[in-house]
């Protein structure tokens, strides 16, 4: 089961629920209040979105809730767990991942595809890839500068953290991190949408086709649940 977790706020639940359905995958929805995930879980997603309208910091209130509480204990247990855009915030902001996502260095929100490199496939989300194998997967945000102290960067390379790194740097983050896992490589996270890039009729408007790099979202979705 996948268990997709949803706040006050949360806007993109329904479209990685649509993925994980048409892969045949049983999900659940789990309510800010709820205070513990369903046993049959299998993978916890943080969907991302606008969890309490983004007030303090980005997903700064989010963490404090019951259900991260819960999904904390499910992590601790060994649970997997995958924040995408908000849902990265949200794992920062509960001290479940390392790191902080600052405002864009361009104060803009950026709406656009993204070229991604792949840094690290010794991990459950990317070892169906190939290192500096590159994916296109779109992008939402206004907070997705990610930064660390320099001694955290570099334990975060030391144990191949580090999934995946912008091509270009589009929001200013260090070293242009746009995914990380934490040491136990359970908990996974990542400003990119892959759930926006999973769909054959699409037309890439940077390729001006309809190739796979429209689905590259499928392939990440579907390994870390597997």
């Amino acid at each position: 089961m996948v268990a997709i977790l949803v706040f006050p706020g949360t806007n993109c639940h329904e479209d990685v629920a649509y993925i994980y359905r048409h892969l045949n995958y049983e999900i659940c929805f789990v309510w800010h209040t709820q205070k513990a995930l369903p046993r049959e879980t299998k993978l916890a997603v943080i969907a991302g979105g606008f969890s309490y309208g983004d007030y303090l910091r980005c997903g700064a209130i989010a963490a404090m809730s019951s259900s991260i509480k819960a999904l904390r204990q499910y992590s601790d247990n060994g649970g997997r767990v995958l924040g995408i855009c908000n849902g990265f915030q949200i794992l920062c902001e509960a001290n479940m991942l390392p790191g902080i996502l600052m405002r864009n260095t361009s104060l803009k929100f950026i709406a656009q595809n993204a070229l991604l490199e792949v840094v690290n496939t010794d991990n459950a989300m990317l070892k169906n890839h190939q290192k500096k194998q590159h994916l296109r997967i779109p992008i939402a945000h206004a907070e997705g500068n990610y930064q660390v102290d320099s001694r955290t960067l570099e334990s975060l390379y030391a144990n191949e953290q580090i999934l995946l790194a912008y091509a270009q740097n589009i929001n200013g983050s260090v070293d242009r991190i746009a995914g990380i896992c934490n040491k136990d490589k359970n908990i996974y996270a990542l400003m990119p949408h892959p759930e926006r890039a999973i769909n054959f009729k699409s037309i890439n408007v940077d390729t001006e086709d309809n190739s796979s790099e429209n689905i590259a979202g499928i392939e990440l979705l579907k390994t870390i649940y597997n």
